[in-house]
């Protein structure tokens, strides 16, 4: 099988890599995530310009006609970057399900307006007491008339306040952990009934808390069937774990040549720290777990359009082991790097914050590892 990237996928890299070499420094990064707004969003206009938000798309709705590897590239290289901007909430999974499941005219209506950078979507799925389980859900979405009431809670949404859309997953029906019964919603953040209590998290991100009381939701903002939502929530977050197990090995890689680079410099008894064979050892064994982890998030990402055992098996592998290789090279380039690694004027810190917080996301590495035990 021939792994190399086409000549398109190419440019998309080199596309994406220059501008965030020119524009998303991290002295940049550190000044824009501490103001009051906690992003710049100049660069979400520039993302939509370059492309970005329109590469894996559909060409009839606005898009490039790209795949899951164009999403894996952009998100590989935001990794190096720290971006904060919500591609996988608003590209990946609203993007995502309404190609997949969106009435017609919900797509004519929304896909084009998220390639060309018009609205910004977060994804409210996680609740408290929840642990991961897509399908433990107390937020309650009844039928009145033509429009669904949606009444509850959703925890921990990150990128809400930047958004101005939330795709929300509710229980229409069938008892709590049931599989039946759960439906998804498009819904305007600004609708009444919806506050927010938006907070930082430890990785420089921004994330909300949010209360739905009796929001009134059109039948139309329904995407896929009702009652038979949760095979879509799946799908949508197992793409959206490949897309930021990719955005973890961008981080990993950074972190992996910062060090080895430190370790020539810096020096110890009269020599360079990297000609201590033990640190030497450390070293490889951090781009081993690099390695591994690009292989497994790739092939994770080409299993993504197989059947569902075999996409969710797939996932779960990546994620677990992106989580565990996370952890090892985020600490070891802390402790090469000695006190300064978690200093804030130093980036090896910020790139592990990110890390350990990749690992929660969708599913940590426990959760997983039963995962794909259970398939």
């Amino acid at each position: 099988m021939d792994f190399s990237y086409t000549e398109e996928q190419t440019l998309l890299r080199n596309s994406v890599a220059r501008y965030l070499a020119d524009n998303y420094t991290f002295d940049h990064w550190r000044k824009f995530t501490r103001s009051d707004e906690g992003r710049d969003p100049k660069h979400w206009s520039q993302f939509a310009e370059l492309g970005l938000l329109a590469a894996a798309l559909s060409e009839a709705h606005g898009g490039l006609g790209g795949d899951a590897l164009s999403t894996l590239i952009v998100m590989e290289e935001f990794g190096r970057a720290l971006v904060v901007e919500p591609y996988v909430p608003t590209v990946v999974v609203a993007g995502g399900m309404i190609e997949a499941a969106g009435s017609d005219a919900m797509q004519q209506e929304w896909l084009p307006r998220i390639a060309g950078g018009e609205t910004i979507v977060a994804f409210a799925f996680a609740e408290q007491g929840g642990r991961y389980d897509l399908a433990d859900l107390s937020l309650s979405a009844k039928k009145q008339g033509g429009s669904y009431v949606l009444s509850g809670q959703k925890s921990v949404v990150i990128g809400a306040p930047f958004a101005d859309r939330l795709v929300v997953t509710a229980r229409s029906g069938g008892g709590r952990r049931e599989r039946e019964g759960i439906s998804v919603f498009l819904v305007d953040k600004a609708s009444k009934g919806v506050s927010c209590r938006d907070f930082p998290t430890v990785d420089g991100n921004r994330a909300s808390e949010i209360t739905f009381e009796n929001v009134e939701v059109p039948a139309s903002r329904l995407i896929g069937e009702a009652d038979r939502g949760l095979p879509l929530i799946e799908r949508a977050v197992d793409h959206a774990i490949a897309a930021t197990c990719a955005e973890a090995v961008g981080a990993m890689k950074v972190l992996v040549d910062s060090t080895v680079e430190f370790s020539k410099s810096r020096k110890q008894f009269g020599v360079p720290i990297g000609k201590f064979q033990v640190l030497q050892h450390r070293m490889v064994d951090m781009f081993v777990n690099y390695e591994q982890s690009l292989s497994i998030t790739l092939m994770a990402t080409l299993k993504l359009k197989d059947a569902d055992a075999v996409r969710a098996k797939a996932a779960s592998a990546a994620k677990a082991e992106i989580g565990k290789a996370g952890r090892f090279v985020g600490q070891s380039a802390v402790q090469i790097h000695g006190g300064m690694g978690m200093t804030d004027e130093l980036n090896v810190g910020h790139y592990f914050k990110r890390l350990t917080m990749i690992d929660t996301l969708y599913g940590n590495v426990d959760h997983h590892l039963k995962r794909f035990a259970a398939l």
